[in-house]
């Protein structure tokens, strides 16, 4: 555990960093005025005295966060006085750390200092310099002959996921496939590796916990499979387990007091003219929001109270950024849209958006996906939404008019971004359209339920789920998967990026792009250098 003191908010705090665990996150919530930080992704106490007994009681081992350079000044002359700088210079390589023992010389104080987040550890006198690329050769390069003693050590310290340490040695590659759908790599520096990362789509290099990630996907795991045989790494491979126990969301028999979104918020969605989907989620999201609450008048909660909330969706709901970020979004739409406020007024961190790569099936797959399903209803939404690329909303929002036989298109209304567009309609998703539309009959929209109206979302996701199973596909796919599907097969057969854009109704090309990743069309007719040399 590691402690720091710093400025918050112009209050001095102390910092309190160590590997994610449950029992010591309910040990730091004891300590009065104990806060999470989401800018800081760490805890933090009041920089005072009889709080930092507390958290020394609490966890024995933590020492006396100063680190003011008169404090550095006297731990460095302790050390001295101990003779330890009569043993010259010591430098000691621990995975992502390099520690220096030397005696007090302000030259090379100043030195150390001028490695970019270099300090002094005032309880076992030594200096911690990150394990930078080329840090090591500049301390090497500057004591010089002066180094007694240097030591890299092999094995690289790694957190476990339930808290516990662990270890890789140097000639090791750690791969943890997330249950957020990323893969995170830890491994001993290594240039070819490190430079091969950052070339590959939505990579992230986490400088806190000193590893990279990626976005999850079959090919990339090969690919970086292949790499560290090259390169002579042992690959080891695991997969992150889904907590336990995690808080369940609040419902009325949990309180007696319940609260229900207002009815002028729902109204105000609907007047500024916000998508069915956004209409459906933000009044759930921000009835949520009100019984975390529910002792508390609406109007007198505060910003304290809102961050409160958003750390309990993250620590004890475990929601995703996704999630994390709807939830901010619905409360900023009342203080923003309903009461007026400024966006000045309040501040509200965001979560790092993780940038996963969809997953999508082979052309075989969809095609064992439509045969097997008999229900001619069914079928028509399955190659509907297959062949035009639809969204789920898109596919219920389809009226019959919007079906346009002589052109061979469809008209997609009012999609998201409020945007029309037309998109392809399969030559052979039209007859089976027309069968359909002769035996059940609708009177407006393409797809209805029993009793007419709009088909619910709710049966077409039920629709697609049963076709997949009975195709015996095993993966985490949804009805949006089919979308996918067809941003993939078209760039697979050769369609230019742009009419995919459009067709899809991306604002960015950068959203189409993404497809060129998951692709893995013509790798076999890849040559690999490495199969041309003379090894």
């Amino acid at each position: 555990m590691d402690v720091t003191k710093i400025t918050f908010n112009g209050e001095s705090r102390i910092r309190v960093d160590f590997p994610y665990n449950q029992e010591t996150i309910a040990k730091i919530r004891e300590i009065e005025g104990a806060r999470w930080s989401l800018n800081l992704k760490a805890w933090h106490i009041p920089y005072r005295k009889e709080t930092f007994d507390q958290l020394k009681r609490l966890f024995p081992e933590v020492a006396y966060p100063g680190r003011q350079e008169t404090e550095d000044s006297q731990h460095i002359e302790a050390y001295q006085k101990k003779g330890s700088g009569k043993q010259g210079i010591r430098v000691e390589v621990l995975g992502q750390r390099i520690l220096i023992r030397m005696p007090k010389d302000q030259t090379d104080i100043t030195f150390i200092r001028g490695l970019r987040y270099s300090r002094w550890d005032g309880k076992q006198f030594f200096w911690v310099v990150p394990h930078y690329p080329g840090n090591l050769e500049l301390i090497k390069e500057y004591f010089g002959s002066r180094i007694r003693e240097l030591i890299i050590h092999e094995d690289i310290p790694v957190a476990g996921q339930d808290g516990t340490g662990r270890t890789i040695k140097r000639n090791e590659l750690l791969v943890i496939r997330t249950i957020s759908g990323r893969l995170k790599l830890i491994f001993a520096y290594n240039a070819v590796l490190s430079n091969y990362i950052k070339k590959m789509p939505y990579n992230f290099w986490h400088g806190k916990n000193k590893w990279w990630t990626i976005p999850w996907s079959e090919r990339f795991l090969e690919e970086i499979r292949d790499l560290a045989k090259t390169l002579q790494l042992e690959i080891i491979y695991e997969e992150e387990k889904r907590p336990d126990q995690c808080a369940r969301r609040i419902t009325p028999a949990d309180i007696p007091n319940y609260r229900t979104c207002p009815v002028d918020y729902r109204n105000k969605l609907i007047e500024l003219r916000y998508s069915a989907n956004t209409s459906r989620i933000y009044p759930a999201m921000f009835e949520e929001f009100l019984n975390y609450h529910h002792k508390t008048e609406l109007r007198e909660i505060d910003d304290r109270m809102i961050t409160a909330f958003l750390q309990y969706l993250v620590m004890e709901r475990k929601v995703s950024p996704s999630y994390q970020n709807q939830a901010i979004n619905a409360i900023k739409f009342y203080y923003e849209k309903m009461l007026g406020l400024p966006r000045k007024v309040y501040r509200l961190d965001r979560p790092r958006m993780e940038k996963k790569l969809p997953l999508v099936l082979n052309e075989e797959e969809i095609t064992r996906v439509i045969m097997l399903t008999k229900n001619i209803k069914h079928k028509a939404i399955i190659m509907i939404t297959y062949s035009s690329g639809l969204r789920l909303g898109e596919v219920i929002d389809l009226k019959i008019v919007d079906i346009d036989s002589k052109r061979m298109q469809v008209f997609v209304r009012q999609a998201k971004g409020k945007k029309d567009r037309y998109t392809l309609l399969s030559k052979k998703a039209l007859p089976v359209l027309r069968s359909y539309l002769k035996e059940h009959g609708p009177k407006e929209w393409l797809f209805e339920g029993v009793g007419g109206g709009q088909y619910s979302r709710s049966s077409v996701e039920s629709v697609v789920a049963d076709a997949y199973q009975r195709a015996g596909i095993t993966k985490a796919v949804t009805v949006h998967t089919l979308r996918h599907c067809f941003g993939t097969h078209l760039l697979e057969n050769g369609t230019d990026l742009r009419y995919i854009q459009a067709l899809m109704g991306h604002s960015s090309s950068k959203t189409t792009e993404i497809y060129t990743h998951i692709t893995t069309k013509g790798f076999n007719q890849i040559e690999n250098p490495l199969d041309k040399l003379n090894v």
